[in-house]
């Protein structure tokens, strides 16, 4: 079975950890990012919105319970099953899940909401303005609510080689193209590329893939939709890979 590091924030990493070894892999912890809260206030203006958008679960783990209070029994727009999952544990009690993309979550609100309304958008500091453009676009206005922030782990290059150890690397799990982007900047110790020399990169997307660097590029496989199971689907083929 592969050896696979982890990259993604704790506690996901831990617990992608622990699927891989039921799986009889060997999963390596190695968090690139770290997911701080944001200071929010349940703030008046949160009382005249419509609906709740939500593309992060981590946008509701981390939102203070009375900014959650002060939607009431809006409803909660979000991106995939695993973020409704998330909504409805936080106490909303109208959720509808979108197929894991920003155009079907914009879409899905235009659909169901009348022209104009308003919508909270619960998101991280660090991220993507596809789904903020698109709403726009469908004639939506959005209240952009930043619940937390994304900070980089800055290892040193004794600390990687404690964490990877001396056996090679088989494959590495990105998430998102910031944990690419910093796995890129990663400084490795001198004559620590055989370790890493075979591992395959698994990408969530190819938005991930196109922020790592080479000379990586020719060992990339990306997931057919953005899941963690769609990702845990690729390892069968790093064991074929010569």
């Amino acid at each position: 079975m592969a050896k696979v590091l982890v990259t993604r924030p704790q506690p996901g990493a831990a617990r992608t950890a622990r699927r891989l070894a039921e799986l009889g892999h060997r999963p390596v912890e190695l968090p690139l990012t770290r997911t701080v809260a944001l200071p929010v206030e349940a703030a008046s203006l949160f009382s005249t919105v419509d609906a709740v958008a939500v593309t992060s679960a981590n946008a509701l783990r981390y939102s203070p319970a009375p900014l959650l209070a002060s939607f009431g029994d809006r409803p909660c727009f979000a991106v995939g099953e695993r973020t409704a999952a998330e909504a409805r544990e936080r106490g909303f009690r109208n959720v509808t899940a979108a197929t894991g993309d920003v155009e079907s979550l914009a879409g899905l609100i235009s659909a169901r909401l009348r022209p104009g309304a308003t919508v909270a958008y619960l998101t991280g500091k660090v991220r993507l303005s596809d789904f903020e453009a698109r709403a726009a676009a469908a004639g939506m206005t959005v209240v952009v609510v930043e619940t937390y922030d994304t900070q980089d782990i800055d290892y040193r290059s004794q600390q990687l080689a404690d964490i990877v150890g001396t056996e090679p690397i088989d494959a590495v799990l990105l998430y998102s193209a910031n944990a690419a982007g910093c796995f890129s900047r990663l400084r490795w110790p001198e004559g620590f590329d055989h370790r890493m020399a075979r591992a395959a990169y698994l990408c969530m997307s190819s938005r991930v893939a196109d922020r790592l660097e080479n000379p990586v590029k020719a060992r990339i496989l990306v997931a057919p939709e953005p899941s963690e199971a769609a990702l845990f689907g690729l390892l069968p083929e790093v064991a074929e890979r010569p």
